[in-house]
Parts: C-alpha cells; sequence; structure tokens
C-alpha cells in the first residue's frame, strides 16, 4: 500500500507550489491593506440619565411631584425600551433606555424629543426644583489625557496655560472633543 508524500507531489510539481506562494503572498498583502485601524469601534450608547435635585424634599414628595412626572413624560417617546430611575431624599436620577433596534442616526432627535418633553413639563414641578439636568454623552472616548500642574504659577496662570493648549489641540484635524476637568477658582 502506497501512501501519498506531499514532499515528493511538491518537488516534482516546483511551478505549481511557486504559483501558490506568490497568490497566498498577494491575497495576504490585499487582506493587510483593507484591516480596520479603528482601536474602538464605532458604537452608540442608547442611555440618557435624568437628574434633579430638591432640597429638603422626602422621599415621597420625590417621588410624587418629580420622578414620577418625569416617567410619565418620558414613557411617550416612541423609541423607549424601559426607564428605571432611583430617588432619595432631595434628589432623583431617572435612567431612559431605548430599544436596540433604534437606529444610531435617530438616537440625537429622540435626545432631542426626550429633553423637550421633560422642558415642557418644568412649569409642573415644584419651584424650588434644581433641573432636570441631562446626561447622554456616554459614547464620547477620550483618547488622550492631560494632566498639568504649575510649580510657582498662580491657579490663573495656569488655567490660561491649559486653555491655551485647549484651544491649539481643538484646530487639529479629527479631534473631536476637549474637556477641562479639576479646575481650581
Amino acid at each position: 500500500m502506497m501512501h501519498f508524500n506531499l514532499s515528493e507531489w511538491a518537488l516534482g510539481h516546483r511551478s505549481f507550489v511557486y504559483f501558490l506562494m506568490v497568490v497566498s503572498l498577494v491575497a495576504g498583502a490585499i487582506a493587510y491593506g483593507k484591516l480596520g485601524r479603528e482601536e474602538d469601534p464605532p458604537f452608540t450608547i442608547k442611555t440618557m440619565i435624568v437628574q434633579a435635585s430638591w432640597p429638603g424634599a422626602t422621599v415621597e414628595d420625590m417621588l410624587r411631584q418629580v420622578t414620577e412626572r418625569i416617567e410619565k413624560e418620558v414613557r411617550q417617546v416612541e423609541a423607549l425600551d424601559y426607564v428605571k430611575s432611583f430617588t432619595t431624599p432631595g434628589q432623583t436620577v431617572v435612567y431612559v433606555y431605548l430599544k436596540d433596534t433604534t437606529k444610531a442616526a435617530t438616537i440625537p432627535w429622540t435626545w432631542y424629543q426626550v429633553r423637550k418633553r421633560i422642558n415642557d413639563i418644568r412649569g409642573q414641578l415644584p419651584a424650588d426644583v434644581q433641573g432636570p439636568a441631562f446626561n447622554d454623552e456616554f459614547g464620547d472616548v477620550f483618547g488622550n489625557v492631560y494632566a498639568f500642574t504649575g510649580d510657582g504659577l498662580s491657579y490663573r496662570e495656569l488655567r490660561d496655560g491649559v486653555e491655551h493648549v485647549r484651544r491649539a489641540i481643538v484646530d487639529i484635524p479629527g479631534i473631536g472633543k476637549t474637556q477641562v476637568v479639576g479646575e481650581r477658582p
């Protein structure tokens, strides 16, 4: 019984083996050129946080007069999946979740609708309520974080220097957002 010997066959068909090697090399080079280059692929987070505070209010007052009104208004949004809220004395946090089938292109419009609806009921909330405030920027990714110190500089001089750097960074093509955090008065 004879066994197939691949080495012997390859030596007998050298030109075909060279052809396969060249085709594999070219196909690999083409595939490498088409590889994705993004570190983080684009995705859209379909969650918004709505926060409101009412100093001195009890949990029951916050629930009845603020949280329930916000939830009722948000539930009218068409793309809404569900709402989750946490209420403590003097504060409420309402999480608004959109359906997974919501297209990324429609999300800014949906968040606009949420803001508009809640701003429409602002007059129905107690006068001392602060907010509501909205946060829908969970998808923002900071690629670089810079820390600045200024031995011998006043806070004002350091802030001016940081602002100068921030303006220079914003002018770079492809920069989407800059944020200064931890600024001292």
